[in-house]
């Protein structure tokens, strides 16, 4: 059975912060370290919000996009009421912002928070070989809203976005998760039923998933489902519109998705 737990959303509720060690393997040597050099792709509302997570855990940010100069002179706020990176990056000191290669080519581990549509394309102006042999965390859903809402899937039942993006990147160590939930709970999972609900994590390389999990419980997740091979992420990108439909009907995003047995 799959419950679906929901909770209003209170700005004044606080979520616990976690520090945790995270032991990564650099070179041929298993080293014990307390933070990562990470590249975080996308600088919209979930590239902040798991970059601003990871830079209060402590790890060296750079977040990356397609052209800088035009990321600072937006001064819009997006489709949600969020302010602007260049707003934003203001109040997040620790944050640098540069070319998507640059951010790559910083990060030990990277994130993919661009969107789906533009995933690979982002992907590959980050270039092939910053991506080789890092794990490559995949947060985007291949959602296409040119015909409105609610929005269809780019790729799906015998594809994914995460299957796209290994195949084009067969170096990189992709594991998909955090794409089934709004950004607040992604990196704050408390904010709903105290944390009892679940994160699924797919892809090929076992010890990518395993440092990918250690991430995950530092940002406070209990319950970390590994679904199998990266041909799992079918399934987790086709419940999106679901979720989508769910926070129609419950006016509110702040719920996920609990397994219960």
């Amino acid at each position: 059975m799959v419950r679906v737990l929901a909770r209003p959303f209170s700005l004044g509720t606080a979520a616990r912060r976690i520090q945790r060690n995270i032991e990564v393997r650099r070179g041929r040597g298993a080293v014990g370290v307390d933070t990562l050099k990470i590249g975080v792709l996308g600088t919209g509302a979930v590239g902040r919000a798991v970059g601003g997570k990871l830079m209060e855990l402590g790890h060296d940010v750079v977040f990356g996009t397609r052209d800088v100069a035009k990321t600072m002179a937006d001064t819009k706020p997006d489709y949600m009421g969020n302010p602007p990176f260049s707003v934003w990056i203001k109040t997040h000191p620790k944050a640098k912002l540069a070319p998507f290669a640059d951010a790559a080519a910083h990060g030990e581990a990277l994130v993919n928070a661009t969107t789906g549509a533009a995933s690979l394309k982002a992907l590959s102006l980050a270039g092939e070989r910053n991506l080789a042999d890092k794990i490559l965390i995949d947060i985007a859903n291949p959602l296409d809203f040119s015909k409105g809402m609610p929005p269809s899937l780019i790729v799906c039942n015998t594809d994914s976005l995460g299957e796209q993006i290994q195949r084009a990147f067969p170096k990189a160590k992709v594991v998909k998760t955090l794409n089934t939930m709004t950004n607040m709970v992604m990196v704050n999972p408390d904010l709903v039923a105290e944390g009892d609900h679940d994160v699924f994590v797919s892809g090929n390389d076992a010890g990518a998933k395993a440092k990918v999990t250690e991430i995950l419980r530092s940002f406070g997740w209990k319950r970390v489902v590994d679904l199998g091979d990266i041909t799992t992420a079918r399934g987790v990108e086709m419940v999106v519109p679901v979720w989508v439909q769910l926070m129609g009907t419950m006016k509110t995003p702040m719920f996920n998705f609990k397994i219960a047995r």
